[in-house]
């Protein structure tokens, strides 16, 4: 007996718009990160590292606006894999084991608080939330990784948290802000996020 009778490729389950619209998003921030990491040196040079975890979300926007566009699960697997992948092609700053390594932590902690949530809410607040929850996990591996256990407690401390803020802004809110934007230009009447009602 096949046990695999009636079972679908994992990517049957996106439509073709779908997987265009992950890749473009992906590609699209993997050209984005290569001008934040002059951004990032600048803050680095007048602030030091709490002044850069401000720009955070940024990093992470591309992924989430995916999820909350598509709603199925699985996309953020999808996105962020495609994003590391294009950022090893085009080049990072910080290395293309970091690029892997932050691209599974994003996507572990966005399928992991959409599916505890079914794929029904997508209010404000449930996107910054998980704006802000993306960050932790990254960090913990980031600390290791890049000599951050070296800082100061309190340092690290800060920097967490002003993570998590820009997390919750500069994605969470900025992911929520640009799909209603692009909802009301009827660029996306091809996806969920247009077809159904948020909860």
């Amino acid at each position: 007996m096949n046990s695999s009778k009636g079972t679908k490729p994992a990517l049957s389950f996106f439509t073709t718009m779908e997987i265009v619209l992950m890749a473009m998003l992906a590609a699209a921030n993997a050209a984005m990160s290569l001008y934040l990491t002059s951004v990032n040196q600048m803050l680095n040079s007048l602030g030091g590292p709490i002044a850069t975890s401000t720009i955070t979300g940024l990093y992470m926007v591309y992924g989430l606006l995916a999820v909350y566009i598509i709603r199925k699960p699985g996309t953020a697997v999808i996105t962020y894999g495609i994003g590391a992948v294009a950022q090893s092609f085009i080049g990072t700053a910080y290395g293309m084991a970091s690029a892997f390594a932050a691209a599974a932590c994003y996507m572990v902690i966005v399928e992991i608080v959409f599916a505890l949530l079914r794929y029904r809410k997508w209010n404000t607040g449930v996107m910054m939330l998980a704006g802000a929850v993306m960050v932790p996990l990254w960090f913990y591996f980031a600390a290791h990784m890049f000599g951050y256990t070296k800082w100061d407690l309190n340092i690290l401390l800060i920097a967490l948290v002003v993570r998590m803020l820009s997390g919750a802004v500069l994605c969470g809110l900025l992911t929520k802000w640009i799909g209603e934007a692009l909802i009301r230009s009827g660029l996306l009447r091809s996806f969920a996020a247009a077809r159904r009602e948020e909860a």
